[in-house]
């Protein structure tokens, strides 16, 4: 991280591409009237530098912060376009954003894990103090995201956000960030994660329409699904002989070698996994403690399988699997069935660390870097 932090501007867009891509991208001039993505990105980093609240922050986040805001933007490149009207928008920059964010980190630059996810979720949501209230549940997207970013750091970014850009609603928008940080404290996330009563009861506010938030269900769980998620090659299977032995194990890869279905024939995945499903609902309906190993990378593909165990009542807790870069691409070429390096890269694509509220309960298990 130490090579892009504070760095000069000129020398970063002629090392990286990623940020080079910030160069002509269009922004609406109601909005940004001060030019295209790279110009705006620059603006927000000197504005952030001289906030009174960024100078008073611990250097490490001083450092998350200052990385949040120069990715914050980044996928404006493969997301703007032009509306009938004639008006410039990015639906969907601060997700994709957030994803890429995390590759890069990853890739190329070995961050720590909890420093890294620190970044990716304020690049995820630093829109978020400007239109928390315009969200269909106001307070679900906010406790959400409390479990995802700091919401002080947020409130900062997106103060600097607003004062990086040329605009005649400044003093609105800015106006907006203050409701939003005293709302934070109001919903008691100012700074921190919400205060859940239990694991139930931050899984049913999460999951259940309308919920109360300081509702406590009664625990009516009848079994526990571990739920494996990371990368191909991370670790998954050394894992689970290690900690979950005795367990039964429903393994989409041993489906697949079953069957003589090879990894990058995608064709086969909506067969392979409904004979998974198959398998799981026969523990489920046996209340039958199990465990679902897949690389279960994305949010969605997480989401279908979570809904399905909790259908039959099953308590869910994710185990998160990863190793650095470097030795997770080492471990994957010495696999015996070792995935095609495209297969990798498509699925680094789709890459989405999971996070508390999408579970019962969530274990990371990160090795440490190599020290250099």
């Amino acid at each position: 991280m130490q090579e892009i932090l504070f760095k000069n501007w000129k020398e970063l867009a002629g090392r990286y591409d990623w940020i080079a891509d910030m160069h002509g991208v269009p922004q609406d001039a109601v909005h940004h009237a001060e030019g295209d993505v790279a110009i705006h990105t620059q603006m927000v980093l000197e504005a952030l530098v001289s906030l009174e609240e960024f100078k008073d922050l611990p250097e490490q986040e001083k450092a998350v912060l200052w990385i949040a805001a120069l990715l914050h933007d980044v996928e404006k490149r493969s997301t703007t376009y032009q509306e009938t009207d004639g008006s410039i928008v990015s639906p969907g920059h601060a997700k994709k954003g957030a994803m890429t964010a995390r590759q890069i980190l990853f890739k190329q630059f070995d961050v720590p894990f909890e420093t890294r996810e620190q970044i990716v979720g304020l690049v995820r949501h630093h829109g978020l103090p400007l239109w928390v209230f315009h969200k269909p549940d106001p307070q679900k997207a906010l406790l959400q995201a409390s479990l995802e970013a700091n919401t002080k750091l947020l409130a900062i970014l997106a103060k600097a956000d607003v004062l990086g850009r040329i605009c005649s609603d400044r003093q609105e928008l800015l106006d907006r960030i203050g409701l939003f940080e005293e709302y934070c404290t109001e919903q008691r996330c100012d700074g921190q994660p919400y205060p859940f009563a239990t694991d139930l009861s931050r899984f049913h506010y999460f999951h259940a329409e309308s919920a109360p938030v300081d509702y406590i269900p009664f625990d009516d769980t009848t079994c526990e699904v571990t739920l494996m998620s990371g990368l191909p090659g991370m670790g998954k299977d050394s894992y689970i002989s290690q900690h979950l032995q005795g367990l039964p194990v429903i393994s989409l890869d041993q489906i697949r070698q079953a069957h003589k279905i090879k990894p990058e024939d995608t064709s086969a995945n909506g067969w392979v996994a409904q004979q998974a499903k198959e398998q799981a609902r026969v523990y489920l309906r046996a209340q039958t403690d199990f465990v679902w190993n897949a690389t279960n990378v994305s949010k969605q593909m997480r989401g279908q399988l979570i809904e399905l165990f909790a259908s039959y009542r099953a308590r869910v807790r994710i185990v998160y699997i990863e190793q650095p870069y470097k030795q997770w691409k080492f471990q994957n070429g010495s696999r015996e069935e070792m995935v095609p390096v495209k297969v990798l890269e498509r699925m680094l694509a789709k890459w989405e660390v999971p996070k508390l509220h999408e579970a019962h309960s969530l274990k990371y298990v990160v090795a440490a870097r190599a020290t250099r």
